[in-house]
């Protein structure tokens, strides 16, 4: 069964949880997964291990970590990956692979022109 985490950088702002969660039942309906869970590098109890951890006990042998990070700074060339190397020694039955951060997208250009343009 495939499962997606979708990690974000997290704040003290409660604000970004909920985002995220919407983010969240958006990619669900997109893609019809129903595993699909929000976790967060700081600011929450909802860590990366611990995003894992419920997709592997909701039946994850397939998981994919959806890095929202526009930049490849080090929690995505270093910290993201480390913490993966980690979590994966103790779950060697299910395949977890990073899929690339956000960056460079045409897509993101096409919101920044909406957005400009909506002002």
């Amino acid at each position: 069964m495939k499962g997606i985490l979708i990690l974000a950088h997290g704040s003290k702002r409660l604000e970004t949880e909920r985002i995220v969660n919407s983010l969240v039942e958006k990619v669900k309906s997109k893609t019809g997964e129903t595993l699909v869970y929000p976790a967060f590098l700081q600011f929450s109890d909802q860590n990366l291990e611990k995003g894992v951890d419920y997709l592997v006990k909701e039946g994850a042998d397939h998981i994919r970590i959806m890095p929202m990070f526009l930049f490849d700074g080090v929690h995505v060339t270093q910290d993201i990956p480390n913490e993966l190397e980690t979590i994966k020694a103790r779950y060697p039955g299910v395949e977890i692979k990073m899929a690339a951060h956000i960056g460079d997208d045409d897509r993101i250009a096409d919101i920044i022109v909406d957005r400009v343009n909506s002002i």
